[in-house]
């Protein structure tokens, strides 16, 4: 009885796919992107940044991500998240990637959804310029 329920439970949790790291997650409904990914091994930080970031504020911006499937199962961007998206290298990442940037300390699983950790930038790609 008790594990048909939990069973039940953890079915009605939201799944996070990292495509990268070919790891699945279930995640707790309204759970913080960024440290779902620390929990299941994860990295969202590149470089320098592996050491030197704002631990989940939204000020740094060097924990973006690339949602490739179910940005409707997202929280909606809010003002720091916003707001750190309008400058540096990470202003020329959301004209190529759009919508589907986001920074995982700043996003909240609602659903089911596709993640890839690291995104470039391809300045010569036909979405930049086109």
């Amino acid at each position: 009885m008790l594990e048909d329920f939990l069973s039940e439970e953890l079915r009605d949790m939201p799944q996070v796919t990292f495509v990268n790291e070919k790891i699945t997650v279930d995640v707790p409904q309204g759970a913080n992107l960024r440290k779902e990914a620390m929990k299941a091994g994860v990295q969202v930080y590149d470089g320098i940044h592996k050491v030197l970031h704002c631990p989940g504020l939204g000020q740094c911006g060097s924990c973006q991500v690339e949602i490739s499937k179910g940005q409707e199962n997202l929280s909606r961007p809010g003002f720091m998240e916003r707001l750190r998206m309008k400058v540096g290298i990470a202003f020329f990442k959301k004209l190529e990637k759009g919508d589907a940037l986001r920074l995982a300390c700043q996003t909240s699983v609602l659903g089911d959804c596709e993640v890839k950790t690291h995104p470039g930038l391809n300045l010569h790609g036909e979405k930049f310029w086109g």
